[in-house]
């Protein structure tokens, strides 16, 4: 197959009322989230002027989002995921106040800080795997992976605009007014899960009656090489080479720490991130997802790594949106292939992995950068990440066979009967 350009299917959007409700609910929720992790960054920096304070944001997320995201995956398998996502926006939300509350008051305590943000984090994850599982019950079979990308360009649309957006709020209202609009975002989100049906997973039987979920979510993972191979691949990406907590410090060594400045470095990411996301069909109709996340997230190592050596503000940003494209093609590539791969029946649970080591991963992987960076220099630290990332994605590849030849199943491949023999895999 040659390679063509192929524009974002935007089908999803047009054919389905609850799915466009839900992606015009997730990107509010995610410009404010974005403008959140502006403010965050922004105002740690102020209280400490340390990269180990601005690393400390990523442990209080990260250990959040590992313990209730796993928690949320047994959950989405359990009961109606409809019924979670609304309860957890709803902690999402008053986190939301409480961050605009200490903002308002002129709080010092970072501690309280940095525990608002876990607060907000946990309700997150405890809801994100039951938000992942709802393109592929709004939509029919043929639109999911439109629906993984039209998802995934709404997150870089966010990305751009909320960062800079940000900048431009904390430069002349102040932090409060940046976690009053987080707070609005929250609710606009909130308003949108109302509106869709129920959504009770396969263990609820036709009487109404709950069960637990089957046994053998961990055995999927641990079984299907592809699966954990490309969340290794994703691991080793984030968690070596994530330079979000390095921002600030870079900012204020190169460029004068301008809050500008640091808003434009997440919105470069988002850049590239949108621009790939743009052409996602040229990636969505590549079968060979395994090989093609390898390379990208190859590429977004040696970016950062160009990041950490760049000295011109447009070099530095240039890399930064190389890194964002690269970053979305692996993300795109493995959504897809995790939802491919994985029975329904056990969706939830290993969605809630994918959500760990997508989240979590870059949130640890900011501490590691900030605490290296304290010993050393932002320069070395990004640098010394990038290419240790692409050292383990190579091993990766080079251990993995099957991931580097998966191709996506074509659409003769019978899913039910390929979902039974998964299932009878897992629980044996």
């Amino acid at each position: 197959m040659s390679w063509r350009v192929r524009f974002l299917d935007t089908r999803p959007l047009r054919s389905s009322r609850p799915f466009r409700d839900l992606w015009i609910g997730s990107l509010a929720s995610q410009l404010g989230g974005q403008i959140a992790t502006v403010a965050v960054l922004a105002q740690v920096w102020d209280l400490t002027g340390s990269p180990v304070g601005t690393g400390a944001i990523g442990l209080a997320t990260g250990l959040p989002m590992v313990l209730f995201g796993l928690l949320g995956g047994t959950l989405a398998d359990s009961v109606d995921r409809r019924a979670v996502v609304r309860a957890t926006a709803a902690g999402q939300l008053l986190a939301a106040a409480g961050l605009f509350a200490q903002a308002l008051a002129d709080n010092r305590s970072v501690p309280l800080l940095l525990a608002l943000v876990a607060m907000g984090t946990a309700c997150g994850a405890l809801g994100a795997p039951a938000r992942r599982t709802f393109p592929v019950r709004l939509l029919p079979s043929d639109q999911v992976a439109a629906g993984l990308a039209l998802t995934n360009v709404s997150f870089q649309a966010a990305m751009l605009a909320g960062p800079a957006l940000a900048g431009l709020i904390i430069a002349r209202w102040g932090f409060p007014a940046a976690y009053a609009a987080q707070a609005v975002t929250v609710a606009v989100s909130m308003l949108a899960v109302i509106r869709l049906p129920a959504m009770k997973p396969e263990g609820v039987d036709v009487a109404g009656g709950r069960r637990r979920p089957e046994r053998g979510g961990w055995g999927i993972i641990l079984r299907r090489p592809t699966l954990w191979g490309s969340m290794a691949t994703d691991l080793s990406a984030t968690l070596l080479a994530m330079p979000i907590a390095l921002f600030p410090l870079v900012n204020e060594v190169r460029f004068d720490g301008n809050p500008q400045t640091l808003g434009l470095f997440l919105s470069a990411v988002a850049v590239g991130g949108i621009t790939a996301g743009l052409l996602s069909g040229t990636v969505t109709r590549r079968r060979r997802g395994g090989l093609v996340q390898l390379t990208a997230a190859g590429v977004w190592g040696v970016a950062l790594a160009g990041f950490g050596l760049a000295g011109p503000l447009w070099l530095a940003l240039g890399c930064l949106a190389v890194a964002g494209a690269a970053d979305t093609v692996s993300v795109v590539t493995r959504s897809a292939l995790v939802q491919l791969e994985t029975p329904d029946a056990y969706r939830g649970r290993v969605s809630s992995v994918e959500h760990v080591i997508g989240v979590a991963g870059p949130e640890l992987g900011n501490f590691r950068g900030g605490l290296l960076a304290s010993g050393t220099s932002a320069s070395f630290s990004l640098v010394a990440g990038g290419l240790s990332a692409v050292l383990a994605i190579a091993a990766v590849a080079a251990t993995n066979a099957p991931l580097r030849a998966y191709r996506t199943p074509s659409a003769a491949t019978e899913p039910t009967a390929r979902g039974v023999a998964d299932a009878a895999t897992a629980a044996g």
